[in-house]
């Protein structure tokens, strides 16, 4: 019974000291009390009563908001400034025997530092110079905790927060330069909108005109038209008279036609020249002796003058 008791005891000490350690991680081991190693990830053995795991420590990038400081200008303004620390452990020995509570010694070295900075620096040239505060704080503070196995990454300054009077005032020069810039972009729009209402009006002029220059050469062209066709037409007619009257000579001379027929005609001439407007007529000689035409011609013509 006794030897099975001895290997379960054993068995039970040999996992008791069996020790995996995780990824990003890193364990300091002491033997007797003294640093021995340290334990990066994976499987390890721990001898019983000599060896113990001193500390664990994590390799992964840590961040640390500390609360705002009380730190003074050169024009001395008291401000508050809350900082956020972006560090990771490189040495795992340095970090476990280098400084006691490495995260307050972080933390006040983070405070004298930005204490330091800012007291050779103006209110104004505060506020506007986050960037550079940053730049100088994560070197000083990188080079500081070298012997500490800690390097610093990146320091941000959180917050800012100037006096309440300060603040007014900040607050209405803010709330100023905000109305003057919507004077400005009210006075840029305005300009702008006459710019495009005169160039509309430009342009209405512009089309009203060419629309007129093109109307009054439409009616030009109209009226030309007429004028053309209404010649042509009389032209025709003249035409078409002057061609039914030499048509009515030729049929008249191929007829043959006796004196009788000739007085005829000549009647129903001066019978068309009498219905005009004229006051005087002139008879043909051969047709004077005729005093019969005679009296027919005085006839009309006194009709004309009534």
């Amino acid at each position: 019974m006794l030897p099975y008791i001895l290997i379960l005891l054993v068995i039970v000490i040999i996992a008791r000291n069996i020790c995996i350690v995780p990824q990003a991680y890193a364990y300091v081991v002491e033997r007797f009390g003294i640093f021995d190693s340290v334990w990066n990830a994976g499987f390890h053995f721990k001898i019983p009563i000599i060896s113990r795991i001193a500390k664990k420590v994590s390799l992964k990038e840590q961040v640390v908001d500390f609360p705002p400081q009380p730190v003074i200008t050169r024009d001395n303004v008291t401000m508050q400034i809350d900082t956020v620390v972006f560090f990771q452990v490189t040495d795992p020995k340095l970090y476990a025997y280098g400084v006691e509570r490495p995260i307050s010694a972080i933390e006040n070295l983070t405070a004298t530092t930005l204490r330091n900075i800012i007291g050779d620096m103006e209110l104004d040239h505060t506020l506007t110079s986050r960037d550079t505060i940053n730049n100088q704080i994560t070197s000083l503070l990188d080079e500081a905790t070298d012997r500490w196995g800690i390097k610093v990454n990146r320091v941000e300054l959180k917050n800012i927060i100037p006096p309440s009077e300060i603040q007014d005032a900040m607050e209405k020069q803010m709330k100023a330069e905000r109305q003057r810039r919507e004077s400005i972009l009210r006075a840029e729009g305005e300009k702008r909108s006459q710019i495009l209402v005169a160039e509309g009006e430009k342009e209405s002029a512009i089309l009203r005109a060419e629309a007129e220059k093109e109307s009054a050469i439409l009616r030009a062209d109209a009226v030309k038209e007429q004028k053309i066709r209404e010649a042509e037409g009389e032209a025709m007619a003249i035409m078409t008279v002057q061609k039914a009257l030499a048509d009515s000579i030729v049929m008249l001379n191929e007829s043959a036609p006796n004196n009788q027929v000739l007085t005829l005609k000549s009647l129903e001439a001066l019978q068309k020249v009498a219905d005009g407007k004229a006051t005087k007529l002139i008879i043909p000689s051969e047709i004077q002796n005729l005093a019969g035409l005679v009296a027919s011609v005085k006839e009309l013509t006194e009709e004309n003058k009534q």
